[in-house]
């Protein structure tokens, strides 16, 4: 029979794994997480949550799998998190509609040699869904969102109602949401 591990010695086997895995880690975040304060936050979660799990009675098997899909699921959770944020932030009846147009949250091509492929990749793949759209519901997306035109416009030089126009853009965005889901999941 093992005599039982004492705190210390918990201590310095988190410690140990620590100093071990941070700095793969931090790089595997950094990767996926543009903003450093983002990528320190989660690094500090994914230990916190290390050393909890550490002193539960089932060990964990793989420690460095365990803490990879930690950190992969914190940063999951970081742009679900800042995406209801965003969404939540334009669906707030301001009634400013340009506040609501896709490139406005697409990365900036700007932002370095990561978020221009991002965006060039979120880019192709939302034209190849977008050409699966009805037409209806195509054309009124593309012209609010991507070329601006705000609902009002559109019913002036199409004589379709703004709520008829508001619920093809929702089905278009329902669907788009549905298709790119892998790719966000990714």
């Amino acid at each position: 029979m093992t005599a039982p591990i004492t705190t210390t010695e918990q201590d310095q086997a988190i410690t140990a794994t620590v100093l071990r895995e941070r700095s793969r880690l931090w790089n595997f975040i950094r990767r996926r997480v543009a903003d450093q304060t983002d990528a320190d936050d989660i690094l500090q979660d994914v230990f916190y949550e290390f050393t909890q799990a550490y002193h539960l009675p089932e060990p964990i098997e793989q420690v460095s799998a365990w803490l990879f899909r930690v950190a992969r699921n914190r940063i999951i959770d970081r742009f679900r998190k800042k995406k209801e944020v965003a969404l939540d932030d334009l669906g707030g009846g301001g009634g400013d509609e340009d506040d609501c147009r896709l490139d406005l949250m697409l990365p900036s091509p700007d932002a370095g040699p990561e978020a221009a492929y991002t965006r060039a990749m979120l880019l192709q793949e939302l034209q190849l869904a977008l050409e699966e759209l009805p037409a209806n519901q195509r054309d009124v997306f593309i012209a609010h969102e991507l070329e601006g035109v705000s609902f009002k416009e559109m019913a002036e030089q199409t004589g379709v109602s703004i709520n008829t126009l508001l619920a093809r853009k929702r089905y278009a965005v329902l669907y788009l949401r549905q298709r790119l889901q892998a790719l966000y999941e990714e």
